[in-house]
């Protein structure tokens, strides 16, 4: 665990109703830093269970995950709240802007949240990163999809974050568009040394990853290092038909 961000050790969780549905069964997995993970399987696998479990914003039942090697199973909520917001950034698919905040305020907004000052310069330089230098004044509603998952994940990188974790961060973008913001994110790996865990159910989007991770049945069952989109593809095929 020497160089892992986030650690995964026989997490557990079950939801209640149905007499239980067990969405996590023993997962262990590791995140190096600095690389890009990108998380597949089958609809109900428990893919974004674990990463809700993993950026904790949700508690496993049983096992242990730890963010930097804090174990925040045993924080209590504030400071949960707090090592979050130190550690992690996220990208969603449904972007989750505000509208009545411009593109510059959204962006600073998680540290204005954690109290702490923001550093103005960076965001300038993300935001140059992302495209939307000059468009600082806009609004979201004034930007298309593709513009507002940049305004995202600069909002993401804008806290220096350790992990960032993208929940099908290009399943609302056309083709052309999702391929400029995983050139985005493959960027904040290779460039700014940033550890991205991407959940998605797209070969083709897995291909811009350093390795991908299978679940079934809320259980690991294999991964590929290197993958491609025909590799991934062949992979999926394999673990849905088990």
């Amino acid at each position: 665990m020497a160089n892992t961000v986030v650690d995964l050790v026989g997490v557990t969780k079950t939801y209640p109703g149905g007499g239980g549905v067990r969405a996590l069964d023993g997962v262990t997995a590791g995140f190096e830093a600095g690389t890009f993970t990108a998380v597949m399987g089958p609809s109900g696998s428990g893919k974004s269970t674990l990463l809700h479990c993993a950026a904790g914003l949700d508690r496993p039942d049983g096992g242990r995950v730890l963010l930097a090697g804090r174990d925040i199973g045993k924080l209590r909520e504030p400071k949960l709240t707090e090592t979050r917001r130190g550690l992690v950034g996220f990208v969603f698919q449904s972007y989750n802007l505000l509208d009545s905040l411009s593109l510059w305020h959204n962006v600073l907004l998680p540290q204005r949240l954690a109290g702490v000052r923001a550093d103005k310069a960076w965001a300038r330089e993300v935001l140059r990163r992302v495209g939307l230098t000059g468009r600082e004044n806009d609004r979201p509603s004034q930007l298309s999809g593709g513009q507002r998952q940049r305004v995202a994940l600069a909002r993401a990188l804008a806290a220096r974050p350790q992990v960032i974790f993208a929940d099908e961060p290009t399943g609302a973008l056309d083709l052309a568009t999702g391929r400029e913001v995983l050139g985005l994110l493959r960027e904040a790996v290779d460039d700014l040394g940033t550890t991205i865990v991407m959940v998605t159910h797209d070969p083709a989007a897995a291909g811009w990853a350093d390795r991908a991770v299978f679940l079934a049945d809320g259980r690991v069952v294999t991964e590929l290092a290197g993958p491609s989109a025909e590799k991934v593809a062949a992979e999926m095929t394999a673990v849905s038909a088990r």
